[in-house]
């Protein structure tokens, strides 16, 4: 029988594991991690000075874990279900990190979490998998290893080792919009695959490190950064735009600005979706989806544009 979870206080969502097995299953069902965004505590007091020499993961084949890949598995009274395979997977959103709080603890497949190590953690891709995770704000991009479950905090799509994170140059902020791009290790990286509509000439970065002694990994001369993408609170998506005017409406009742009817395409076919924003940043997102929440609107979705 799997063990009971212990519950966390609301400040504390996002990162310990269960270590419970699941009844007739290999496998381990995550709980609650804390939200460390923020948090200093997660930082090392002495981090290393070279962690922009260490190596992103290398994919290789390896078989799925025998821990951390249940059907599906509940956090918080909402069940996830983990995907059968991480093959064309590709999303944009926003990623996090986790640090010094859980170095040394065992993650959702079975492994050690090493916060120097280039691994990450997702709701449902198997694992593991490995992911190609692209900084959209300054072009930044580093192959991780998917071997744990979480981030469970709204508007969370991948929380990244402290390595990861400080290469990818979002450290000091906790979070940044990125793409995350499921790997095949059967075939060769091709590297980021921005859109051209997004990259603009730009002269090199100097990013100014978090801390002192945590080195940001400058871009080359001749490279291109990307122009940072539109973000969104997407509410919901419709084949017929009458729904989604009536969604607008409703909406127009909570203390919020910006809510738009957008039209895109969906397998060739016309969707209309209803969208706040444009949004300036993670936190704003945060704080709209936040209100929306308390006025009975649940799970908005962070997209960019």
């Amino acid at each position: 029988m799997q063990a009971t979870p212990k519950i966390l206080p609301p400040w504390r969502v996002h990162a310990v594991l269960l270590l419970a097995l699941l009844a007739g299953a290999c496998g381990t069902a995550p709980t609650q991690r804390a939200d460390h965004r923020g948090d200093r505590d997660g930082h090392p007091s002495r981090p290393p000075r070279d962690l922009a020499a260490i190596p992103d993961a290398v994919p290789k084949v390896e078989p799925r874990s025998r821990y951390g890949n249940p059907t599906s598995y509940v956090v918080f009274g909402k069940r996830y279900e983990v995907m059968p395979t991480s093959a064309g997977h590709v999303e944009r959103g926003v990623a996090s990190w986790y640090g010094t709080k859980f170095h040394g603890a065992r993650t959702s497949s079975g492994e050690t979490y090493d916060m120097y190590a280039m691994t990450a953690a997702h709701k449902s891709l198997p694992l593991p998998t490995y992911a190609r995770v692209t900084n959209l704000a300054n072009g930044r991009s580093v192959v991780v290893k998917i071997n744990d479950r979480g981030p469970f905090v709204a508007n969370r799509i991948i929380d990244l080792s402290y390595t990861a994170a400080a290469k990818l140059g979002i450290i000091a902020a906790g979070t940044g919009l990125v793409e995350v791009r499921a790997l095949d290790p059967r075939q060769t990286d091709p590297g980021p695959r921005l859109l051209e509509a997004q990259r603009t000439p730009a002269a090199p970065v100097t990013t100014k490190p978090a801390f002192d002694s945590v080195p940001i990994v400058a871009a080359s001369s001749g490279t291109t950064t990307p122009r940072p993408p539109a973000m969104y609170l997407q509410i919901g998506a419709f084949v017929n735009r009458d729904n989604a005017e009536q969604l607008r409406a409703k909406l127009s009742q909570v203390p919020i600005a910006d809510i738009q009817v957008s039209e895109g395409l969906s397998n060739q076919r016309p969707v209309y979706r209803v969208r706040v924003g444009p949004l300036a940043s993670v936190d704003e997102a945060d704080r709209v989806s936040a209100t929306l929440g308390r006025h009975g609107i649940d799970n908005p979705q962070v997209v960019t544009d």
